[in-house]
């Protein structure tokens, strides 16, 4: 496996580099595909060899690990063409999404990444990704203290729900949507920064259950990422109707 030469601080080739880490151990059970989602097929290729050909276009990208989990055995066959120097896969894929990037992260460092590299989480799922979308992300956050993420500011009305007499789910409230958004990936943190904060969540039952991505994280010790607006298509195929979606619209756009 390739692995890249390690930059001092004080190197006159001293230059952070970003790497793409996408966590591909989940199950998917909400999405009722009967099977792995990031397997289904969806106009024409696998779920994730769209997402992955999409990394592959981003330049600014020194290489994508995938971390799959160790028994997954699927993978190759599902993504035939993601090789070359720049694709990485390790299967040290956890129980939860935070072990797999944790895992992921440690994988990286052993390839050669460094504490003041950059590492972009970006979701298998996320398979309307666009190359400009990350580029963006990258120009808005490479400069910045912390990192950030691709997110949409809330447009629609929010419900808090309660439930009903028969089990039903009802509306309870208005919560004030004012300064709300919804995250996206991928999420930019420097590898130093991010391997800590995941590390510790993953030491606290609470914390854990409490750290859905990266930025949640990042902001239990403090920091507050930078939001990067995204893009309406950028959506995580979750429920079987997302995958007519994302059928519909991979059908309309150029391959990479």
């Amino acid at each position: 496996m390739p692995a890249f030469a390690p930059f001092t601080l004080t190197s006159p080739d001293f230059q952070p580099r970003c790497f793409a880490l996408v966590p591909c151990a989940g199950v998917g059970e909400r999405a009722g595909v009967g099977g792995p989602k990031q397997y289904h097929p969806v106009a024409g290729r696998a779920v994730v060899a769209h997402t992955l050909a999409a990394l592959q276009a981003v330049p600014q990208l020194a290489a994508t690990l995938v971390v799959l989990s160790p028994g997954d055995d699927a993978f190759e066959r599902h993504a035939p063409d993601f090789v070359g120097e720049r694709a990485w896969v390790a299967r040290v894929g956890g129980a939860t999404r935070a072990e797999s990037v944790a895992h992921g992260l440690q994988a990286l460092q052993e390839r050669g990444a460094q504490a003041h590299d950059w590492v972009l989480v970006h979701d298998a799922a996320r398979c309307l990704l666009r190359p400009e979308w990350v580029t963006r992300l990258i120009g808005e956050c490479e400069a910045d203290e912390v990192g950030g993420l691709l997110a949409l500011p809330l447009a629609d009305t929010l419900k808090a729900s309660a439930q009903g007499a028969r089990g039903e789910p009802r509306a309870q409230a208005t919560v004030d949507r004012a300064g709300k958004w919804a995250a996206q990936t991928p999420q930019m943190f420097r590898l130093g920064l991010l391997q800590p904060a995941l590390v510790g969540a993953l030491s606290d039952p609470q914390a854990a259950a409490a750290v859905t991505d990266e930025s949640s994280a990042i902001e239990r010790l403090g920091h507050a990422p930078r939001l990067v607006v995204g893009d309406q298509e950028n959506i995580k195929l979750t429920w079987p109707g997302d995958f007519a979606l994302a059928e519909r619209l991979l059908t309309t756009r150029c391959r990479f």
